[in-house]
């Protein structure tokens, strides 16, 4: 059987999957693997992307490349989001990339980005209407579903990574820094004027920040298996509740939370605050973990499943 690898070149992680192609054109995962490279690191208002957070992407690529060679010659698709996509030195960056391991990499737009999440989630679930969101280190996506079908889609300039370098500054996240990062939010999404359209639909959330969400909620639920969040369903209220409980602590102690890797205690509750505006500002009646979102979007757009 063919098989063939993806990479993913997100904001906050560099992503590989490696899948066989079936007999009846569908794909199979048969191995994945995840490095938080946090690539968006420092980018700030000059949009260059850092050489330490570009160097620490490229090593991750190149161990990845050590696990895919084991298979003999591969078919290899790469994917970059949003901070390649606003990289004013994006095109060093892939013509690195490709010296250290040969592969092109695909820059997305931000609709494509939005597109690929909305195929993910109709594959992984039966959900006719709701709006999804998927929090990234340096984007955030939102699409707005009607029967199944795509109704309005946006990718916004913001993520975990970058409302956390602009607004959570301190070790204790104070008051005023909480005001202004939720005002900021609460203000890009007024700005939507279809967003009015999703009052009171489930919000379907993607990204890893997100699913930490659904991650820490099972574990306090005392489910077995903490990690199958697809499908699962929590309540407008105890997503606040686990926010609410993140805000008040260190980042050292944010790190001591079973859950959470200690690269993301500085930023998680940067990632988690978007869906904590959002479902507030629509009166989400909850929300819904999809645990298939851009890269199974974009392989089943591409390769057909």
């Amino acid at each position: 059987m063919e098989k063939f690898v993806l990479l993913d070149l997100g904001s906050n992680s560099v992503r590989l999957s490696i899948n066989e192609q079936l007999d009846n054109g569908q794909f199979k995962e048969i191995k994945r693997l995840k490095s938080e490279t946090r690539l968006s690191e420092g980018m700030g208002k000059s949009r260059v992307l850092q050489e330490h957070a570009m160097a620490r992407t490229i090593e991750a690529l190149v161990s990845f490349k050590k696990q895919y060679d084991v298979y003999g010659p591969v078919a290899v698709h790469g994917i970059a989001t949003a901070a390649v996509r606003m990289a004013r030195n994006q095109k060093e960056f892939l013509r690195r990339i490709k010296e250290a391991v040969g592969a092109d990499i695909e820059v997305l737009s931000g609709d494509d980005e939005a597109y690929y999440d909305y195929m993910g989630v109709m594959e992984a679930l039966p959900i006719r209407d709701c709006l999804i969101l998927d929090t990234g280190g340096a984007s955030s996506e939102l699409i707005h579903v009607v029967d199944r079908k795509v109704a309005h889609l946006v990718s916004l300039p913001f993520g975990a990574v970058t409302l956390s370098e602009k607004y959570l500054k301190n070790d204790q996240i104070t008051g005023k820094e909480l005001f202004q990062l939720m005002e900021y939010l609460v203000t890009a999404f007024q700005k939507l004027e279809w967003l009015k359209e999703a009052i009171e639909l489930p919000l379907v959330l993607l990204g890893g920040s997100n699913r930490i969400i659904g991650r820490l909620n099972r574990k306090k639920q005392k489910l077995v298996n903490t990690e199958a969040i697809n499908g699962y369903q929590l309540s407008r209220k105890a997503v606040s509740l686990t926010f609410e409980e993140l805000v008040g602590l260190t980042t050292k102690k944010r790190a001591q939370v079973s859950g959470i890797a200690s690269n993301r205690a500085d930023i998680i509750v940067g990632g988690i605050a978007p869906v904590v505006a959002l479902g507030q500002y629509l009166n989400s009646v909850g929300v819904i973990f999809s645990e298939s979102g851009v890269r199974e979007g974009y392989l089943t757009t591409k390769l057909g499943k």
